[in-house]
C-alpha cells in the first residue's frame, strides 16, 4: 500500500496581521525568486505550492509559509497517493501484450513501429547514433534550463522555520534597520564626534593665517560627514518602523521635525522581516549603557540650564 502523500496549497491570501508586501517579499526571500513572479500567487484562488510530500515534509513547508504570513493549508495529494499495482486476477495491458511486443519496436525519432532493427525504415536513422547524440544533449543543457520558471515552482533550497533571520549591523549606509536604543546610541557617539569638530572648525574661524583657511574646510568636510552618516542611520530608524527611508527629510522642516524626531524615538520596530530587511540584532550591553546617557546628559542639561543662571547672579549680587 503507498503512503499517503500530501500537498501544500496556498489561497491567494495573508494571515491577519501581516502586511500584503511584506508577505510578498518574505516568499520572494523563501522562495529565491523576484516579487512579480510571486505577485501572480496572488489572485484569490488556490495554488498548490508544493505537491507529493511526506507528512513531516508538509508540516515543515507549512510552518515556514504561515510564518512568512501566508495563508496556506495541508491537503493529501491523491494523485501522488494512487498507483496501479498489477495483481494476479488483473493482469495489466501490458503484461497480456508484452510477448507481442517484444518482437516490435518505435524508431525515437518519427515513432514509426516496424520489426527490431538497427536502422528506422521510415526516416533511415541509425537508431544507436541517434539515442548517443540525444543523450549528449542533454547532458550539455544547463540544468536550470530544465526547471520551470513560473512562480508555482518548489523552493530552490532546503526551507527553514528561521525566517526571518536577524540582520547585519552596518553604519554607513541606508540599507537595514536599527532599533530606538541602537539609534540612540550611535545618535551619542555622533554627537560626542561632531562636539570637537565644531570647536576645531570655530577656532579655525578666529584665525586669519593660511592654516586656518584650510581647518575651516577640514572642519567643512567633517560636518558634511558627519550630517551623512547621522542621516543614514536615521534611515535605518525609519525602516526599523516600516516606512521609506524618505521620510527622514521630514526632520528638516520646522515644528513637523520635532515631531517626527519623536515618533523615531517612541515607535517600536516591526519584530518580523519587513520590505527592508530582516530585525537588527538585540542590543548588547555597550548600546543600553550609551543608550542611558542620553537621560544623564539631559537632566545635567536641564540643572545646568537652571543653576549657572542662579549662580551668576549671586556672584552679581555678592560683588555689590
Amino acid at each position: 500500500m503507498t503512503a499517503t502523500r500530501y500537498k501544500i496549497v496556498f489561497t491567494g491570501d495573508v494571515l491577519p496581521g501581516h502586511d500584503l508586501n511584506t508577505v510578498k517579499d518574505n516568499l520572494a526571500k523563501l522562495f529565491k525568486s523576484d516579487v512579480n513572479r510571486i505577485n501572480a500567487l496572488f489572485k484569490g484562488t488556490n495554488v498548490d505550492i508544493k505537491r507529493d510530500l511526506s507528512e513531516a515534509e508538509a508540516k515543515q513547508y507549512f510552518n515556514a509559509l504561515q510564518k512568512a504570513g501566508a495563508e496556506v493549508k495541508i491537503e493529501h495529494d491523491l494523485s501522488a497517493s494512487l498507483t496501479l499495482v498489477e495483481t494476479e486476477d488483473h493482469p495489466t495491458a501490458t503484461t497480456q501484450t508484452g510477448t507481442a511486443h517484444d518482437s516490435q519496436m518505435t524508431c525515437p525519432k518519427c515513432g514509426h513501429v516496424q520489426p527490431k532493427n538497427s536502422e528506422c525504415s521510415a526516416c533511415g536513422i541509425i537508431i544507436e547514433k541517434y539515442l548517443a547524440r540525444q543523450e549528449e544533449v542533454a547532458q550539455s543543457t544547463p540544468a536550470m534550463a530544465m526547471q520551470p520558471t513560473t512562480p508555482y515552482a518548489p523552493p530552490k533550497s532546503a526551507v527553514s522555520e528561521n525566517l526571518p533571520a536577524v540582520g547585519t549591523l552596518k553604519v554607513f549606509t541606508t540599507d537595514g534597520r536599527i532599533g530606538r536604543l541602537r539609534y540612540l546610541a550611535w545618535s551619542l557617539v555622533m554627537t560626542l564626534v561632531f562636539i570637537p569638530a565644531i570647536a576645531i572648525f570655530a577656532v579655525a574661524l578666529g584665525a586669519g593665517d593660511s592654516s586656518g583657511i584650510l581647518s575651516i574646510i577640514a572642519g567643512v568636510i567633517g560636518v558634511a560627514a558627519l550630517a551623512v552618516v547621522s542621516i543614514m542611520i536615521g534611515v535605518q530608524r525609519v525602516h526599523d518602523i516600516g516606512w521609506s527611508g524618505w521620510m527622514i527629510l521630514l526632520t528638516f522642516v520646522p515644528a513637523i521635525g520635532t515631531v517626527f524626531t519623536l515618533l523615531m524615538l517612541l515607535m517600536p520596530g516591526s519584530t518580523e522581516a519587513n520590505r527592508y530587511g530582516p530585525p537588527p540584532p538585540p542590543n548588547s550591553t555597550a548600546v543600553k549603557v550609551l543608550a542611558s546617557l542620553w537621560l544623564v546628559l539631559i537632566v545635567g542639561g536641564l540643572l545646568l540650564a537652571i543653576l549657572v543662571p542662579s549662580y551668576m547672579a549671586f556672584l552679581e549680587n555678592s560683588m555689590k
